[in-house]
């Protein structure tokens, strides 16, 4: 069994990875910024950890703690994230700091903590959960992307780094997923009541919202879907370096893998919410 170490856990992927490890047996760290949103797995026997992925001294402190007990992190789990929605042109360069900064630069500040633990016992999983959207780029989504773009090509590198030292690097790559991940991009897009981007933003809002009930809503993933998956990139002899999860994101990154840039760009401008440049009257 395996000591796991889980972020993000108040909800969503997050609770429903460390509720299906804890039910395989392994011992579960399970964090959040607010510990007291854990209560739920703390009943059901994981350890609870304050740890915020923005914050330094709570990743020290959190790994110091594992790493104190048991010597090493044996499984590393970087679920924590949010998807950050909006124009490009119009929004905050403060909003895209904090995209980074929770998606990005505290995944990797704490693999970096977990890292020479990890070498000193022999081995070690780090899984990153990305995004189908790590690998194609949605309108009215970009920084979003960037972000998991980055976590993408960071997770390349590290594969083969730590490869000689036992440690296995894998990524998740799910497609629309029912969880309040969904709430908080939605949440995200800001109402203006005029401006060249505003119908843009209430129909990109609408589109996200048809993804995730109606119609629709049927080909999105169970959070437990995605959990099954990081479970495997732990428990696997040889885990896959990619993990994609849903019908969604099969089909969308087999069709930009296959499509070429003008094309792929003809499919978003007629069937995705794109800005709509008004007509100037003549005369």
């Amino acid at each position: 069994m395996t000591v796991v170490l889980v972020t993000g856990c108040s909800s969503g992927i997050g609770e429903a990875t460390a509720a299906r490890l804890l039910k395989a047996g392994h011992t579960v760290y399970a964090t959040a910024r607010r510990p007291e949103t854990l209560e739920t797995l703390a009943a059901a026997g994981a350890r609870v950890l304050a740890l915020d992925v923005t914050d330094e001294a709570s990743m020290i402190a959190a790994v110091k703690a594992i790493e104190g007990e048991h010597g090493s992190v044996g499984a590393l789990v970087n679920n924590a994230g949010y998807g950050l929605q909006g124009p490009v042109e119009e929004t905050s360069m403060e909003e895209v700091r904090r995209q980074f900064e929770t998606n990005v630069f505290g995944l990797i500040r704490l693999t970096q903590l977990v890292l020479p633990g990890m070498r000193a016992a022999g081995g070690g999983r780090i899984v990153n959960v990305s995004s189908m959207g790590g690998r194609l780029t949605l309108p009215g989504g970009g920084f979003y992307h960037a972000s998991k773009y980055a976590v993408e090509a960071f997770s390349d590198a590290l594969r083969i780094e730590t490869a000689p030292f036992g440690i296995r690097v894998s990524v998740i790559e799910p497609g629309p997923v029912l969880t309040p991940w969904s709430e908080v991009a939605v949440d995200s897009i800001e109402e203006v009541p005029a401006g060249p981007y505003a119908q843009f933003r209430r129909d990109l809002g609408k589109g996200l919202e048809s993804y995730y009930s109606g119609p629709k809503a049927k080909l999105a993933s169970s959070a437990d879907d995605v959990a099954r998956k990081i479970e495997r990139a732990i428990t696997r002899g040889r885990p896959r370096p990619r993990y994609i999860v849903g019908p969604v994101a099969r089909a969308m990154i087999t069709t930009r893998r296959l499509l070429p840039d003008r094309l792929w760009d003809f499919g978003m401008r007629t069937s995705y919410p794109v800005p709509k440049v008004p007509k100037v009257p003549k005369g």
